[in-house]
């Protein structure tokens, strides 16, 4: 959905240095309203398309411009409350689909009040430049992510240099200035470019680490600020990733418990230990042979690593591993990595723009044998995920930037902030979400109990739905649960199996009982 347009009307918004953490300088950069075009889809007939210039460099506003993507839904109620602007995570999504996909997803009455305002951060998708450091990088077959071998060691690492170093030579001059502060100052751009006073905010998985640095830098221009699924500030970068291993492993059990609970269904076994160590088996056979010439080792954990972040998935992946171990059949597996384990185009922008944010962001270890003594101590207690995420966090160990220091979220400057997060999610564990709660005075915490999905509103749970929308509406938060939480809510039910006739929507189960959730999912994708 490329849609560009021209800009007139000239207005000016405040500046943050590249290097900012709580503070940001008087320097006024000129911005332009955005010129809005028609660019909708049959989902999405309402939906229109712009652009805007702002400064690569904040510090030099009169420098080399970036193009940053926008989209639009506009408000039809007599009543505005102004944009909401959508951030779907990443860092390296693409948030121009989601604006659609929140309009259509919420309570007609509550979105026909506000402007939503998806847009692509620089680097991503429409935005241009778009960076692309080395298209390909997760062609099959890698090398197997354990490095139980020198060999395999070295070839991965071989692996992360040369995207680092691929990254560095083709991206020299924008690489310092793709971080979340500069990210969170293009947003106060499009503030600006709306002729807005202030705006409201919407934030998924990273989205909700952008947002209270948005917050963080310009909290006199916060009216309403949600986020699901919350980023711990405390570890960005490098242990977060440790953090979220576990967490994922522990997700990857709770699957291999429900596939025990549906023996009749996959016979793959009632007890889920040994359902897992099928698994496991399965990831040495392929290790040894890929299936189809696609899927090996690393492929498998790819994969089923989606099957972390949102359970509609389950029934399918569970599908392709019985197929694997009970028919030897390899075509359903290597099905099921073109749905939900292979990169395309847009993943290697995704991931180009995810390393250049990250590295970038925070320091990270530069001694190999950091990463190797903790990422062999995470394997040993939960070897799912540790390896085949440290790799892919591995080129910031090579990064040819320096680092900045990363920002101090905590804030006593916002009116109420509502705050979701699941109890169970492996992307972005409970405790950030405690974390969070705490650093920002006054803000409400919704739980999902029980749950283990990435990105729990607008999924189909109406209780914590009910929570989005009068706030949304009103301005209204819980207050005073008991414990941590301002307000529970309990988990959806877990999908059932497929039955033989059930349809996929995009690669997830249509009868799993969760449509709404897939489609959230294709969006929020993926990492974080």
């Amino acid at each position: 959905m490329l849609c560009g347009a021209a800009v007139v009307v000239a207005g000016s918004v405040t500046a943050v240095p590249a290097d900012a953490s709580t503070s940001h300088s008087a320097v006024a950069v000129r911005v332009a309203k955005v010129a809005w075009k028609k660019c909708g889809t049959t989902d999405q007939p309402s939906m229109q398309c712009g652009s805007l210039k702002v400064p690569l460099d904040y510090r030099h506003p009169s420098g080399q411009k970036i193009t940053l993507a926008l989209s639009r839904v506009r408000h039809t109620a007599k009543t505005y409350q102004g944009p909401l602007l959508v951030n779907p995570g990443g860092p390296g999504g693409s948030g121009l689909s989601l604006a659609g996909f929140v309009a259509s997803s919420l309570p007609k009455a509550v979105a026909a009040q506000y402007d939503v305002i998806g847009f692509d951060p620089r680097g991503v998708g429409a935005s241009t430049p778009a960076l692309d450091c080395k298209p390909g990088q997760f062609k099959p077959v890698r090398p197997d992510s354990v490095p139980i071998t020198a060999a395999l060691e070295k070839a991965n690492l071989a692996r992360a240099k040369s995207f680092a170093a691929a990254c560095g030579r083709k991206y020299a001059k924008l690489l310092p200035y793709v971080n979340t502060v500069n990210a969170a100052t293009d947003m106060d751009s499009i503030r600006r470019a709306l002729g807005a006073k202030k705006i409201n905010y919407f934030g998924y998985s990273y989205g909700t680490y952008l947002g209270a640095v948005y917050a963080k830098l310009f909290p006199e221009r916060v009216r309403r600020l949600v986020l699901d699924s919350i980023v711990d500030p405390a570890g960005v970068w490098y242990d977060d990733n440790l953090q979220q291993d576990y967490a994922f492993n522990d997700r990857h059990r709770a699957f291999m418990a429900w596939i025990a609970k549906y023996d009749s269904t996959y016979k793959l076994g009632t007890d889920p230990q040994k359902v897992e160590a099928k698994w496991y088996a399965m990831r040495a056979a392929l290790a040894k042979k890929p299936a189809g010439g696609k899927v090996g080792a690393s492929e498998l954990e790819d994969t089923f690593i989606p099957g972390g972040y949102y359970n509609g998935y389950w029934p399918s992946l569970a599908q392709a591993f019985a197929a694997y171990v009970n028919e030897k059949k390899t075509g359903p597996l290597v099905d099921a990595y073109g749905r939900f384990g292979a990169v395309d185009a847009s993943g290697d922008n995704g991931y180009s723009v995810y390393t250049a944010v990250q590295c970038r962001d925070a320091a990270w270890p530069r001694d190999w044998r950091q990463w190797r003594e903790d990422n062999w101590a995470v394997y040993d207690k939960a070897p799912f995920m540790a390896w085949n995420n440290a790799w892919y966090n591995a080129p910031c160990a090579f990064w040819p930037t320096s680092t900045m220091r990363p920002v101090n979220i905590a804030n006593g400057k916002l009116g109420p902030v509502l705050l979701f997060q699941a109890t169970n999610d492996a992307a972005t564990p409970y405790e950030g979400g405690v974390t969070v709660h705490h650093l920002l005075r006054g803000s409400s915490l919704v739980v999902e109990q029980g749950g283990g999905n990435h990105g729990i509103t607008l999924s189909g749970n109406a209780c914590l739905d009910k929570y989005l929308s009068a706030y949304l509406a009103e301005g209204k938060v819980p207050r005073g649960h008991t414990g941590v939480a301002d307000a529970v809510c309990q988990k959806l039910p877990d999908p059932k199996p497929l039955s033989t006739k059930a349809s996929t929507v995009k690669g997830a189960p249509s009868g799993s009982g969760a449509p709404r959730g897939a489609a959230l999912h294709e969006l929020v994708g993926f990492r974080g």
